[in-house]
């Protein structure tokens, strides 16, 4: 690997930037791919930007077939990111299995009286106003927003401030009337109808889910659905 491409690489990794190394292994040739744009290397064939997408979905490097010859795509992502707004029972099942899936958990809830480190040993936790505090957070591509409060206080202004974002999933715990209701207030705060659409509400895949812990299995499942399909 010459020295800057290896650079542009660690330099993208250290901002936390997807990032895809690609071997054309036909010629030998190098290529760096930052946020879907060619950085460093010769022209890229057709469809090889498509598959470096459907490679970072799956967290996976791979070879693929190209009117160039097989070229392998090695890719490097920035760590899985879940804001979850409402420490209640459902985070509390929550947290811990998106934990064992790779994510990095923050939990948001300005009521210090459920934020607690005896509720969420081990968890990162803001007390802060949702909006400052997802501000702060700033959610990307590798980052999945659920809010669980069920008080429109609380989870507008986190839904308002990721839905201007890039984060890959927004959930939003309530009935199919309280969803129908948020969604009028969040228009009203001027987001349109293809940003509202990225909301899934009520959160979760339907699967009947009952207690919290069904809840959050839902939840996570949708979040890994929306991960991993293919684009």
């Amino acid at each position: 690997m010459k020295v800057a491409l290896a650079e542009r690489l660690l330099a993208a990794r250290e901002a936390g930037r997807r990032a895809c190394l690609l071997r054309f292994l036909k010629t030998g040739e190098e290529a760096l791919v930052i946020e879907g744009e060619l950085v460093v290397g010769p022209d890229l064939p057709d469809g090889v930007l498509d598959a470096i997408e459907r490679a970072h979905r799956r967290d996976r490097s791979t070879t693929i077939e190209t009117a160039a010859g097989p070229v392998f795509l090695q890719v490097f992502n920035p760590p899985l990111r879940l804001i979850v707004v409402g420490a209640v029972h459902i985070a509390q099942a929550l947290v811990p299995m998106a934990a064992l899936t790779g994510y990095a958990v923050t939990v948001i809830d300005p009521r210090r009286g459920f934020a607690t480190a005896e509720r969420f040993p081990n968890v990162s936790l803001l007390d802060a106003w949702p909006d400052e505090a997802m501000e702060s957070l700033a959610p990307d591509l590798r980052t999945a927003v659920v809010t669980l409060t069920h008080d429109p206080k609380l989870d507008d202004p986190a839904l308002d401030v990721a839905l201007r974002s890039e984060a890959f999933y927004i959930g939003a715990l309530g009935s199919k009337r309280t969803h129908a209701a948020r969604l009028e207030r969040l228009r009203a705060l001027g987001h349109a109808p293809e940003a509202l659409a990225r909301i899934h509400g009520p959160a979760g895949l339907d699967i009947g889910a009952e207690s919290p812990a069904e809840i959050a299995v839902s939840v996570l499942a949708q979040m890994t659905q929306v991960l991993r399909k293919e684009g």
